[in-house]
């Protein structure tokens, strides 16, 4: 006991020979505490490579506290595990929320998400066990009256051994990573390949993710793509054409959707190696043929929807007769995945766009508003003589789509600017369409584009206006409260294409316009105990059936519906509908598929798992799962996850060189 003033203190203080283990045992604490939450598991390949880490950045935390005046060393060790708690703490909410990571590209926005209050309450509140485990270490250097104050000896030589045991630990940690190169993903890929967030964090920690996420914000990588090591055992393999012959005599034959771009010559002629290698790979890019749909659609209107938190399970006759109407007449796709990315919606909008890969660890959307966008939709049609336009029922500026819409081709408008929509929350989508349609419906040709956001979280009746507004309609299910709500607010979705059908029809528009609806991402922000209510009872795969969803493709003068098996996603709808409606365009420019084509399925996952028609990829395992009865040939995932990987790199460096306006120039 030491007297101070007039306040009698008492100090427990770790012993000397064990205050080195604070902060090391600290953070794998909070390490183990969010593995555990986000991921269900502690022990997987990833737990030695966190431990070495974490153990690095505890002596490094250590050593800090050795260098700062005694009486201030309390004060140092309460700061360093604060932030970093702060940071665990955020991530587990910003995970329980998104079911993904926050990259600090967007702290910045961090006001306009203060917007959704609701969303992170519910988000603290369901994560509310891990908070207070990750909490702990900080509430016991708080105690108050009693200092837990480590004893972090400022003797030379112990801050000499402190630094050694920093660095070996870091360096061991990297040569270790770098030695790991087996498996289809590799450890020493994702660490000095790529980021990807989930991996990162899954494979090395919540603290070493940070760091490579301000790596890879601060140092852009270079322009090649980094391939992971293929065994010489597996030669290459090809994916065959799972697709039938056309039943005739003579086949027909069909040209390739390209452009006339010299890729080798603009590669000898580039002014940089990264502009020389993104030639180099686009020209040697397989470019999707035409085929029997090309320009079924030439010179109708059309009318593109990213509608949020879609799903499947909003596809009812009797809740959504509308909805369930176009989902099974016109195009049927009956593989379709929604991915989840990682800025939610916007990256969802950016991917149903642009057919690119969002670059994690910014707003692409947002970045790809300095740049030629000049696939969109919006500018193809534009220049084709179209008017159109944009329109979005929340915030018109918010994750800055004032800047990326009217960019994509878009007379855009949205709440607060142009579409005075009453502001509830969430706002209607049918007021949405009794409003706008007017504007266009005269105008022929025309495309519009809408992000919706009647069926946002959170999904109960108190919070959410639009599932108040059907409360009543959903009363008789036998379900839970979020699973009804969740329906009811999406049966303000249904209303408001019912509402925009009657308006085409009346102005005599409806079988001269194709009607395209797809999700931004499912409804993440229901508890998967909801998402097998909704399932019907049965469980919901939560690594890939998730993401399967529902794309709309409807016209009324379509005779009978043609059916789609093949998987594709949302990344394949911008080369589908420029095929259909006979635009001119460069498939091998576009990451997606025009899912009509005979190219060969593949369905991309953000944390790089992957759907094809032979198998599924896990990342998370580094497994291939052959489907049932298929033979796969040697080497097939390790050639499959290369093209991934390089479908992600050169996506990013798409928004990064503004390639499109290298190859035709600024708008």
């Amino acid at each position: 006991m030491r007297y101070q003033g007039k306040h009698l203190h008492a100090t427990v203080s770790i012993p000397a020979w064990a205050a080195l283990l604070w902060f090391p045992l600290t953070l794998l604490w909070q390490e183990l505490v969010v593995k555990v939450y986000c991921f269900g598991r502690v022990l997987d390949r990833g737990t030695g490579y966190t431990l070495l880490f974490t153990f690095a950045l505890g002596c490094l935390f250590s050593l800090i506290c050795m260098l700062v005046p005694e009486r201030r060393r309390h004060l140092a060790a309460m700061i360093l595990c604060g932030v970093t708690t702060a940071w665990f703490m955020a991530q587990t909410v910003y995970y329980a929320i998104f079911q993904t990571f926050l990259a600090l590209y967007s702290v910045s926005g961090a006001g306009q998400v203060l917007q959704f209050w609701r969303d992170i309450l519910a988000g603290i509140w369901e994560a509310a066990l891990p908070l207070v485990l990750l909490a702990l270490p900080v509430l016991i250097l708080a105690i108050p009256g009693r200092k837990v104050v480590p004893v972090f000896s400022q003797r030379r030589r112990t801050a000499i051994l402190t630094a050694v045991l920093a660095v070996a630990f870091q360096v061991t940690a990297m040569a270790a990573v770098g030695l790991s190169t087996g498996g289809v993903l590799s450890p020493r890929y994702l660490y000095y390949g790529t980021f990807v967030p989930s991996l990162s964090v899954s494979n090395f920690g919540v603290m070493t993710t940070l760091e490579l996420d301000a790596k890879q914000l601060l140092f852009p990588q270079s322009a090649t793509a980094v391939r992971p090591d293929p065994s010489e055992s597996d030669p290459p393999a090809g994916e065959p054409d799972v697709t039938p012959p056309p039943e005739s005599e003579e086949p027909v034959v069909y040209g390739d959707n390209v452009m006339d771009i010299d890729f080798e010559a603009l590669a000898a002629q580039a002014s940089s190696d990264t502009l020389a290698s993104m030639h180099q790979y686009f020209g040697s890019r397989t470019p999707t043929s035409q085929n029997e749909y090309t320009g079924l659609f030439e010179g109708k209107n059309l009318i593109l929807l990213t509608a949020e938190g879609f799903s499947r399970w909003a596809v009812d006759p009797e809740l959504t007769p509308t909805l369930y109407k176009l989902a099974n007449s016109g195009f049927v796709f009956e593989n379709f995945y929604n991915p989840l990315w990682w800025v939610s919606t916007l990256d969802g909008e950016y991917v149903a766009c642009t057919s690119l890969i969002p670059k994690p660890g910014v707003w692409s959307m947002y970045k790809s508003g300095a740049n030629n966008m000049y696939f969109c939709l919006g500018n193809q049609f534009s220049r084709l003589g179209y008017s159109t336009r944009a329109y979005h029922n929340h915030t018109w500026d918010y994750y800055s789509r004032d800047v990326s819409h009217p960019n994509m081709g878009y007379d855009y408008k949205g709440l607060g600017h142009g579409l005075e929509v009453t502001p509830t929350w969430p706002e209607s989508d049918l007021e949405m369409m009794e409003l706008t349609v007017p504007e266009y419906v005269g105008d022929t040709p025309f495309h519009t584009y809408y992000m919706t956001v009647s069926g946002h979280m959170n999904y109960t009746f108190m919070g959410n206006s639009m599932a108040a507004k059907h409360r009543d309609e959903v009363a008789h299910l036998d379900m839970s409260e979020n699973a009804r709500a969740y329906l009811a607010c999406q049966m303000e979705l249904d209303r408001a294409l019912e509402n925009l059908i009657q308006q085409l029809d009346e102005a005599g528009e409806l079988e001269n316009t194709v009607i395209a609806l797809s999700a931004d991402h499912y409804p993440y922000g229901l508890d998967k105990s909801v998402l097998d209510e909704l399932n019907g009872g049965e469980p919901v795969d939560m690594r890939f059936d998730v993401y399967h969803s529902t794309f709309i493709l409807w016209c009324a003068d379509m005779e009978e519906p043609v059916v789609v098996e093949k998987p594709c996603s949302s990344l394949d709808i911008l080369p589908t509908l420029s095929n259909l409606f006979g635009l001119e365009y460069d498939s091998r420019l576009l990451m997606g598929r025009d899912a009509l084509s005979d190219a060969p399925a593949l369905v991309v996952l953000s944390d790089r798992s992957f759907i094809t028609d032979l198998g599924r990829y896990d990342s998370e395992t580094d497994t291939f799962t052959p489907n049932e009865g298929v033979t796969v040939p040697d080497g097939y995932a390790v050639e499959r996850i290369q093209e991934v990987n390089d479908m992600f790199q050169y996506s990013k460096l798409v928004l990064e060189q503004d390639y499109y306006g290298v190859l035709f120039g600024q708008d």
